[in-house]
């Protein structure tokens, strides 16, 4: 069994954070993975810990919520209507109060991240005074309200709109201002954290992540990736400038494989959804060392025969870089592939967990190696 000791989450507790409202987890693996019916917060759980890495950074926060259309209607400063990021969708219920907060990290730890909702005249009378001599929105009238992020003893303002007697508008010059008085130089440093899915990568995304590993062993174990959907087929992969788009400024690159029973190279995305999602996950993988890769519906694209080997590849290159792995499936060929792989390594230290709900809420039933290859072998469900 593989020490925890490195992993940044050994257990999570998730407080008034979107759809949950109190979910503790008591142990994660070096690799987990989350199994439950739709909506009961799987993916949640992966953007509790996305935030959790960022820190809470509002990039990472704007992010979720776009990727989410989480948006409401703002006016801006001439009264036009535009859709902004909803940021009450961050909180459970939705409709924040003024002491609403959220709470992500380690069960009974200090490190513990920390999100409140609060208003402009929270922050500190040295704060104020820096915005009050910068802006002149700030009126008896106004009711400027924010994002306060605590981690570690350390203070992080987002900005969030304006409330007076225009209504609810975004005000870009004010979140500027606001901004000045919370550097996010001091705060602590975000985690690498990689997200992929349901959907397949970018090939931006593709070149970014290539281009960190060409020339390294992880550029090899991204190609022996594909060896498990083509077998020795595979003798290289490049990236080259996408000729279809070279019409327009900036063209970006794509990924094309040479196969042994092919004269010229075909694209990548040409040979199916699998061979890109393996290529991908490898690719992720390396770059992501020291941090999280985070898989939201892990089966998606891959045949069952493929995923014994699809975890193998996962639980090794997690154990090689450092990774801490948290996944999703809906799949039972894919909890078993799952089971079998965990089993094959002594050190792989995998954890299933399932989500349930009920009146009360969300709560979990948590499998280790041992029991989750009893439940495997005797086909108990697990999903």
């Amino acid at each position: 069994m593989a020490n925890s000791d490195k992993l940044h989450l050994p257990d999570l507790t998730v407080k008034g954070f979107r759809g949950i409202e109190d979910l503790s987890i008591s142990r994660l693996g070096r690799v987990t993975l989350l199994t439950g019916k739709n909506s009961v917060g799987k993916t949640t759980v992966l953007e509790a810990v996305r935030t959790y890495a960022a820190r809470g950074r509002s990039v990472v926060l704007t992010n979720i919520l776009e990727g989410r259309e989480e948006y409401s209607d703002a006016s801006d400063e001439d009264g036009d209507l535009f859709p902004a990021p909803d940021l009450a969708a961050l909180f459970f219920g939705r409709t924040p109060s003024m002491d609403s907060s959220v709470s992500i990290g380690q069960i009974d730890d200090i490190k513990t991240l920390k999100i409140l909702h609060a208003p402009l005249t929270s922050l500190s009378d040295e704060q104020l005074a820096v915005i009050e001599r910068l802006s002149t929105e700030i009126s008896p009238e106004s009711n400027v309200q924010v994002l306060k992020v605590i981690f570690q003893q350390k203070e992080l303002i987002i900005p969030w709109l304006v409330y007076d007697q225009r209504g609810r508008y975004y005000s870009p010059s004010l979140r500027r201002i606001v901004r000045r008085v919370s550097s996010e130089n001091e705060f602590p440093s975000e985690l690498t954290c990689i997200s992929l899915g349901p959907g397949l990568l970018s090939n931006a995304e593709i070149t970014n992540y290539w281009d960190n590993v060409v020339l390294t062993p992880a550029e090899d174990q991204a190609v022996q990736a594909l060896g498990l959907i083509f077998g020795t087929a595979v003798s290289r992969v490049a990236l080259v400038s996408d000729r279809s788009s070279s019409y327009r400024r900036n063209a970006g690159r794509r990924a094309i494989v040479k196969l042994t029973s092919h004269e010229q190279p075909v694209p990548l995305r040409s040979l199916g959804d699998g061979a890109s999602r393996l290529f991908s996950v490898a690719l992720a993988l390396a770059n992501c060392s020291d941090g999280f890769l985070l898989i939201d519906e892990a089966e998606n694209g891959i045949h069952h025969t493929i995923q014994p080997g699809y975890w193998r590849l996962v639980i090794e290159a997690a154990l090689q870089n450092n990774v801490q792995v948290l996944a999703t499936t809906h799949s039972d060929d894919c909890v078993k592939s799952f089971a079998q792989a965990a089993n094959e390594n002594e050190d792989a230290d995998c954890v299933l967990v399932r989500l349930e709900k009920d009146e009360k809420g969300i709560y979990t039933v948590e499998y280790s190696e041992e029991s989750l290859q009893t439940a495997a072998d005797f086909d108990i469900e697990t999903r």
